[in-house]
């Protein structure tokens, strides 16, 4: 069985770290003070009830513990809500990137793969990803299960069955549900940007169904879950395991490649590259639409990277949120310099794809690393995605419509790397169990954690997109010979516009559509 802590500072918090000499020195006052908060907030919380010693008199030391726990995990919930408000950012985003003929269709992917990939985790992909999963700040003091396959520092999946059983269910367990369940499907929406505009609806939904129950918890129970990725500082002596604090690599880099795999199985838009191979530009109808969903994204975040601290009493969310926040300023910034230096013009859509790229880099080492690094990263960011997405145009002849691939592929596997190039040992503390005194990278003389982010990187690139092609192929195929005509909408559809065919209305009934 494998517990987690993510770090070793605050199960042994004592009443002197939460609260001022002038309280802890009148018990009485402190007393009522607990016991008020206590009670407005129902007086039970995630560990239990506000203490009394055996001789009747008020266990401080436990209603502190108790009450830091019940405020970790209102911050845990928090973030699951930010995190969930970004499915709105990436609808709005893919949405106006695309064509108006297919706006209905691409929000309706963005829509619908909530509820889908909700549904799969539920049932499957949560037990198999987390089931040896535990973190005693919020109170999730017992992982749900144990190993299902390997054991120790190789075990590959976990078991739990909780949705079925309903055994151990806890506020703090459904409170990290919550939590988990939004990374996952910001994961399966990654795809429905590279694939948009040609993706046949009932194939759309089988991609759902399968990334929240088996493609994401592979990589989460690898890493995030307690697998053997993470422990690869015991079993291969690479620094601190694998290492990614909100997911750069098991978030971002996982849908990207995922991307990358349904845009090479389905093929090119009609129109999108001349008879010579030469790529077309093919407007988006609605920037200012895509320009807020940047916004949000933006905003929601803070939920994704911040409370990945799994904690409020864990301060380093400070330091987490204005990383994030610097990485993305210099992301969007750099990017508008750089495409008007290749085409002399600040293109709005590369300075959002420049912005997104940044925090998408950030994500993995926001916690570890100084601002002036965040900054960095979100420059080089910046300037990779606009390379990457002239390259995957015009070299790997691959139609992306809203620049998934480079955004969150690219973007995704750079910030994984740089843990082990920027992390500066100021935090990170027993990080996957190590006896690390703080997650450092090369510049701290740690080549040990570049090597594990970059075997990371290389099972990433290999296997899971190995996966995800292989899901692809396998689902086009099985289509085509069962008469069904594969995976992408007919050309008819196509040339239409998808809104009408695929989902029997249009999004601008009173507007000229191209």
């Amino acid at each position: 069985m494998i517990t987690l802590s993510r770090t070793k500072a605050i199960d042994g918090d004592s009443s002197a770290d939460y609260f001022p000499d002038t309280l802890r020195k009148r018990p009485s006052l402190l007393k009522r003070l607990l016991v008020a908060t206590a009670v407005s907030s129902g007086a039970t919380f995630v560990a239990g009830t506000v203490a009394l010693a055996a001789d009747g008199d008020f266990d401080a030391e436990s209603a502190i513990s108790s009450l830091a726990q019940a405020t970790n995990l209102l911050w845990v919930i928090i973030g699951a809500s930010l995190v969930i408000f970004m499915q709105a950012g990436f609808a709005l985003v893919e949405t106006g990137f695309c064509r108006a003929k297919h706006a209905a269709h691409v929000v309706a992917t963005n829509f619908a793969i909530f509820g889908l990939g909700f549904i799969g985790f539920f049932f499957i992909g949560f037990p198999l990803a987390f089931g040896g999963f535990s973190y005693g700040a919020f109170g999730l003091n017992a992982p749900i299960g144990g190993p299902l396959v390997g054991s120790g520092e190789w075990v590959f999946l976990f078991k739990g069955g909780w949705a079925l059983s309903g055994g151990g269910i806890t506020p703090a367990l459904l409170g990290f549900f919550l939590y988990m369940v939004a990374f996952m499907d910001t994961v399966a929406t990654i795809p429905t940007g590279s694939m948009a505009e040609r993706w046949k609806w009932g194939s759309f939904v089988v991609w759902g169904f399968f990334c929240g129950a088996v493609y994401y918890p592979l990589f989460a129970a690898w890493t995030w879950g307690g697998g053997w990725l993470s422990q690869t500082w015991s079993s291969m002596n690479l620094g601190a395991g694998y290492v990614d604090f909100a997911g750069s690599g098991v978030v971002h880099a996982v849908g990207g490649v995922a991307a990358f795999a349904g845009a090479k199985v389905i093929g090119a838009r009609i129109g999108k590259f001349d008879k010579d191979g030469n790529p077309r530009a093919i407007p988006g109808h609605h920037i200012p639409m895509a320009m807020l969903g940047t916004f949000i994204l933006l905003f929601g975040w803070f939920g994704f990277n911040a409370a990945s601290t799994f904690a409020a009493t864990d301060v380093q969310f400070a330091t987490v949120a204005t990383n994030t926040a610097i990485a993305g300023a210099f992301g969007a910034i750099v990017a508008m310099f750089w495409i008007t230096k290749r085409t002399g013009k600040p293109d709005p859509g590369m300075m959002a794809n420049g912005m997104l790229a940044g925090l998408v880099a950030i994500t993995a080492p926001c916690a570890f690393v100084a601002p002036w690094a965040a900054a960095v990263i979100g420059c080089i960011a910046a300037i990779l995605v606009i390379e990457s997405v002239f390259f995957v145009e015009k070299k790997l002849k691959l139609d992306d419509p809203v620049g998934a691939i480079s955004v969150h592929g690219v973007g995704g596997l750079f910030g994984t790397l740089c843990v082990g190039i920027f992390a500066n040992g100021s935090y990170g503390a027993g990080w996957n169990l190590s006896d690390s005194e703080g997650v450092e990278g090369i510049i701290k003389g740690d080549w040990g954690q570049l090597g594990a982010q970059a075997l990371g990187v290389a099972v990433i690139v290999v296997v899971i997109g190995g996966i995800a092609f292989t899901f692809f192929k396998l689902q086009d195929t099985i289509s085509k010979k069962m008469g069904k005509g594969g995976i992408r909408s007919s050309e008819e559809d196509e040339l239409m516009g998808l809104d009408l065919p695929e989902m029997g209305v249009y999004a601008y009934p009173e507007f000229v559509k191209n």
